[in-house]
Formats: C-alpha cells, structure tokens, sequence
C-alpha cells in the first residue's frame, strides 16, 4: 500500500493575523496588476479591448461596473518565498495596500471576464448589434 503524504492545508484568512499573512501567501497580489480603463461604448473602443487582449498574459474584466485591463505580470521584486525584497523602499502603492483587501482567499470571480479577442467581439455584436455594414451571417462555418 502507498502512503499518502497530504500537503498542510493553507490556513484561512481569518485565521492568520494581518502582519504574518504575507508568509502564508502565494504572492497573488504581486503577480498581476489592473488598470481601469474606459467602458466601451461603440466598435472603435471594443476595437481597442480586442487590441488588449492580441497581447499574452493579458485580460479584461468587469467589477462593479468598472472595467480594467488585467495583466499577469510578476513584480520583479517578489522573491521565492513570496516576500517583497525592497520592502522597505517598496512603491506607495504597495505601501497603501493592505492584507484587509488582499486576494488571499478570493477566487477572482467577476460580473464579466474577457480571454480572448473573440470573446469581446461577440460582447460587442450583443451589446450594438452587427457592425455596420457587417452580414448577418457569421464569416466561418
């Protein structure tokens, strides 16, 4: 019989006390960042979302009614242990940003979540209908 050899289980948010969080973390905050950019209202500015989204390791979604531009992109600062290293003389941003909002335990769940440049074009059809002078018919089989 193989012996099972179980990860311990990460401990819940609540669970932790805010100053020691980050030594539980996986560094979510630092892998990422989000800009809120202007909601689309005709094709040209979908055009520009579906620009976005042409790029790797980049997202757009939707969270109260804002929309932002999401890019997977690692802090270069963020050591293997999940720690900053220039904490001390790390950005205001970082310095304002607090383990109360943290993602530690979020599932990144939100009212709209754009992939792909396709993905907004269809958005876009159901939102303004087909582009001018587009047919009805979709162009692949």
């Amino acid at each position: 019989m193989i012996e099972e050899t179980k990860k311990p289980r990460r401990p819940k948010k609540s669970d932790v006390p805010a100053d020691e969080l980050c030594g539980y973390c996986s560094g979510k905050c630092c892998r990422y960042f989000a800009l809120p950019i202007d909601k689309p209202t005709n094709y040209e500015e979908f055009d520009f979302v579906r620009w976005y989204l042409y790029h790797e390791r980049a997202a757009v979604f939707v969270e109260d009614g804002t929309w932002y531009l999401l890019v997977f992109n690692e802090c270069k600062e963020l050591g293997d242990d999940n720690l900053c290293r220039v904490y001390e003389k790390r950005p205001q941003i970082c310095r304002e940003y607090s383990t109360e909002k943290c993602e530690y335990d979020d599932l990144f769940i939100f009212e709209q979540y754009f992939e792909t440049p396709d993905q907004v074009e269809e958005y876009a059809e159901a939102v303004l209908g087909p582009r001018p002078g587009a047919s009805l018919r979709t162009p692949r089989p």
